[in-house]
């Protein structure tokens, strides 16, 4: 299926561009006419995944992170973060609940068990040493019977 819109984003591995990442993923969405619930689920899932890259696939270095995304015409969203980081020795391991390679830090482990909660799809490739790509997916439910009761 060929994408009606795509966009993609480049940024230093900073904490502070996190929220950059998340509010730009969200005006991206706009025009799927997301529910409140939609579109904060999505920006969510996209903090844990750039967060992720940031703590995680950096560690305490500065890197590139991207994302792209797509919109389909069955108001589905296609978003992909990526980092050329250290990547996941063991992607399965790194998917389980409360597993976490910062355990100094105030973090649960729950990132890819959270985002997989709050999109339709999750995969997660990674290469040690050549970085991890998070690929997620979420249908919008179109809010069109909203619109027919306010005309």
């Amino acid at each position: 299926m060929k994408a009606i819109n795509s966009m993609r984003l480049v940024f230093d591995s900073r904490s502070t561009n996190e929220a950059f990442a998340r509010t730009t993923v969200a005006a991206f969405l706009c025009p799927l006419d997301p529910t409140m619930e939609e579109l904060m689920d999505i920006k969510t899932a996209v903090s844990e995944a750039v967060t992720n890259a940031i703590v995680h696939g950096y560690r305490n270095t500065i890197g590139k992170v991207s994302i792209s995304a797509a919109l389909y015409e069955d108001n589905k969203i296609v978003i992909k973060i990526k980092d050329s980081g250290c990547g996941i020795e063991d992607v399965a391991k790194a998917r389980e609940p409360l597993f976490t390679t910062a355990p100094s830090e105030e973090r649960a482990g729950l990132g890819f068990a959270l985002m997989e909660s709050l999109m339709d799809k999750l995969r997660v490739s990674s290469k040690p040493g050549k970085g991890t790509t998070v690929t997620m997916e979420r249908t919008i439910h179109s809010r069109e019977s909203d619109h027919e009761h306010r005309h």
